[in-house]
């Protein structure tokens, strides 16, 4: 693709970076074959190949409207486009830049300020986060029904069983994370309890939080910075101290961390750090699968189960049938899923920002989950396993819950764990 860049863009490393992008573009039109909005709303500027002509156009000095802002907003963000381009154009990069600087240039309302505010302080936060949803399910009976699905349940004690465990030998970092800590801690739980098994020590600690993706989608980017340069100190004594992974169970913040090294790049502080703690980041399918021989299976059948991959797994970290791998071992027997590419809806704050076309993603996600009748929804993303739930009486699970009700602990008396 030809490109001019107007003159007040000129020396700005981060529309050079732009530039550089936009060059690969062949304008085959691939992308738009696996572009969930494309196929929805039949606009050629409502897919990748015509978010890339307009931030083309605006970076060779065409004025910015609410409309070019408006299509860029409309995208997920989930890189389906991504793993289909045969020219290996970073879309995902090339979308974040030209959403930044467009909503320089033209601004946006007060109420979606107010609204992208709100998110970035809130839900970052577990405790102000816990307290909104306590909160929302108290009020949940007088909310509009399509606010009220958007609430989710806080757990209760969790029930579980008393596992041995093998003397550690290995250690990884974990992150808590902030969402999936309030609304779904046997997540994390289920991670601990199963590398336990493996002699493999979890660290968490207790200074790092927030991954930073939700203020980067909404253009925070300082502010995006800021709780990265957090978790890297958080983690960097336990890295130097032998840590051999950071192991992150929800693959947004998972995607997030594994792209430090590149958001941090020109920061003389920190860029050799953010490198290689992006180089640690797995997921953790990625670490067990390594250990799958090892992992004590219970060989029996345990059900049928339909996997949701999430885009941040999928698309950006490119971590493909492995999940699949760990449950069938596990003794679940897998569903077809139709079109398992296309995104659910989730994408981070996109149910809250772009609600219609959200549920619109999730009824046909779960029309190709559910064709199968599966006993249970799997998948490795708190916000696709909160936004599934939302529209579903079928129970929605992160996988690592259920690898680990098929482990062989049955001899052992439960015990409560708060």
């Amino acid at each position: 693709m030809q490109t001019r860049i107007s003159p007040r863009f000129q020396d700005d490393p981060a529309i050079a970076e732009a530039n550089a992008i936009l060059r690969t573009c062949v304008h085959c039109g691939f992308c738009n074959a696996t572009c969930p909005t494309y196929q929805i709303l039949g606009d050629e500027l409502d897919g990748p190949r015509g978010r890339i002509y307009l931030t083309k156009e605006f970076l060779a000095g065409t004025p910015a409207t609410k409309h070019s802002l408006q299509h860029l907003d409309r995208c997920l963000t989930c890189r389906a486009c991504e793993t289909t381009c045969p020219s290996g154009v970073r879309y995902a990069r090339l979308a974040e830049i030209g959403r930044e600087y467009m909503e320089v240039e033209i601004g946006r309302p007060a109420l979606e300020r107010l609204e992208r505010r709100a998110l970035r302080a809130i839900v970052p936060y577990p405790e102000r986060f816990r307290l909104l949803v306590q909160l929302g399910n108290i009020f949940k009976p007088l909310l509009p029904k399509a606010l009220a699905e958007k609430v989710p349940a806080l757990p209760q004690t969790l029930l579980t069983t008393a596992r041995p465990t093998v003397p550690a030998t290995r250690r990884v970092v974990a992150l808590g994370g902030c969402v999936q800590s309030v609304v779904a801690p046997a997540t994390e739980a289920a991670l601990e309890q199963i590398l336990a098994t493996l002699g493999v020590a979890v660290d968490v600690p207790a200074s790092a939080g927030c991954c930073g993706a939700l203020s980067l989608h909404l253009n925070a980017h300082s502010e995006a910075h800021k709780y990265m340069r957090r978790n890297i100190d958080a983690w960097w004594p336990l890295i130097e101290a032998g840590s051999e992974a950071i192991l992150v169970s929800a693959s947004g913040c998972g995607s997030m961390v594994k792209d430090y090294g590149e958001a941090l790049q020109h920061d003389p502080d920190y860029a050799e750090k953010a490198a290689r703690i992006s180089a640690l980041a797995r997921d953790p399918s990625e670490w067990l699968i390594g250990f799958v021989d090892e992992i004590p299976f219970i060989p029996e059948y345990r059900g049928t189960v339909a996997f949701h991959a999430p885009c941040t797994l999928q698309h950006a970290q490119r971590v493909q049938g492995v999940v699949e791998q760990l449950l069938q071992r596990a003794g679940y027997h897998l569903t077809v899923v139709h079109d398992p590419h296309i995104c659910c809806g989730s994408a981070g704050p996109y149910a809250i920002l772009q609600p219609e076309l959200s549920r619109q993603l999730r009824g046909q996600k779960l029309d190709a989950l559910q064709a199968e009748q599966p006993d249970c929804i799997a998948t490795a993303n708190i916000g696709c396993q909160m936004h599934l739930q939302g529209g579903t009486d079928v129970p929605v699970k992160h996988w690592l819950e259920l690898v680990l009700t098929a482990l062989d602990y049955s001899a052992h008396e439960p015990h409560v764990v708060p």
